[in-house]
């Protein structure tokens, strides 16, 4: 008997081996999965206090302490439901980069024209997760937003002292600046806030020439110059490179200050909402944060039938409508990223 190459089981085997893109802000701060076997995602938070022991006689009773507890989050997220349909005149037509007259049976024209479906919608799907992971880590929340579900905001409760603005003589670039002490500053307001230290510092190009500026403004000795400010030997990074060579999809590592290593990043997505071309990270913006962000990729289980209501970070199935002749492949996905320790990221305009 024949294996059916277009069965549920086939395919989703085949998206569980495919080779994903990697996307920077999603790999490096939401490396962790979890999958949920019904389609409510849950997730407990915990806030805690710089407390100290309190002294007393050794004659008097111990003093109670307050458990501080935690708190349990739950949301139903939005849906992903990309379906392609696959016209039954196309495996008849030559494809791109076949050689003239065509060199392929329609079958194997179909057969390559479903992979390729369904990889650009794993990718499709990778970058909706990097403009989550994006959002997140600017505003400590994720705005959800789809037909027939509306507009919801998830709020994590980020400290609003996290979110900097800087205008005026204050910002980037105009004299006096120093930008190295603002992230000094805002490194030790993370570590105040979360007691996380934070490793990472992710600027778009236009932070990162202010930046730059800022640092030869600082210290106007022309021998200075931003190599000398910092390492950008990869040695130094030991048993991380491989994790940061596998990373280097819209970032490129600058450096190190011997603290914190300096990306800069440059990728873009096409919104939805009105077909326009938009920048994932916003110009003059300046990420801090750590893999102790605590931040997990959260699926919800898929509602479908033919995927037994079971837990899965992606479900794809195909199928074909008899008259005419048309066949469909669908991927499902019901997705939320959530930062564990939501204060342990910070975002700043520096313009």
């Amino acid at each position: 008997m024949a294996l059916d190459i277009y069965s549920t089981h086939v395919l989703n085997r085949l998206v569980e081996t495919m080779l994903r893109p990697n996307r920077f802000l999603l790999d490096t701060f939401f490396p962790s999965v979890s999958v949920s076997e019904t389609e409510t995602i849950y997730f407990d938070t915990k806030t805690g206090k710089r407390r100290i022991s309190a002294f007393v006689s050794p004659l008097l009773q111990g003093k109670l302490v307050e458990d501080l507890g935690y708190k349990t989050e739950s949301f139903s997220p939005a849906y992903v439901k990309d379906k392609r349909v696959f016209d039954p005149s196309k495996p008849f037509k030559r494809r791109a980069g076949e050689s003239m007259g065509g060199s392929m049976s329609a079958s194997a024209r179909l057969n390559a024209m479903i992979a390729e479906a369904m990889a650009d919608q794993m990718d499709m799907l990778s970058r909706r997760q990097e403009v989550m992971a994006s959002e997140v880590l600017r505003t400590g929340k994720c705005t959800i937003t789809g037909e027939g579900y509306g507009t919801v905001v998830v709020d994590f409760g980020r400290d609003p002292d996290l979110t900097v603005t800087l205008t005026g003589a204050a910002a980037w670039g105009n004299a006096g600046i120093n930008p190295i002490e603002d992230i000094e500053d805002w490194s030790n307001l993370i570590l105040q806030s979360e007691g996380v230290v934070s490793t990472d510092i992710v600027m778009d190009v236009s932070a990162w020439r202010k930046f730059k500026l800022g640092l030869k403004m600082a210290d106007p000795d022309p021998r200075i110059n931003i190599g000398e400010l910092l390492d950008m030997r990869r040695a130094n990074l030991g048993a991380n490179m491989d994790t940061i060579l596998a990373a280097q999809i819209g970032a490129q590592y600058m450096g190190t200050d011997g603290r914190h290593s300096y990306w800069v990043y440059s990728d873009w997505y096409v919104d939805p909402a009105d077909d326009t071309e938009k920048p994932v990270l916003p110009a003059n913006t300046v990420l801090l944060g750590s893999a102790g962000i605590d931040g997990v990729r959260h699926f919800g289980a898929i509602r479908d039938e033919d995927a037994g209501y079971q837990a899965r970070e992606v479900f794809t199935k195909s199928w074909v409508e008899p008259d005419p002749s048309v066949r469909y492949v669908m991927m499902q996905s019901a997705p939320l990223l959530v930062p564990y320790r939501k204060n342990a990221s910070l975002c700043a305009t520096v313009a």
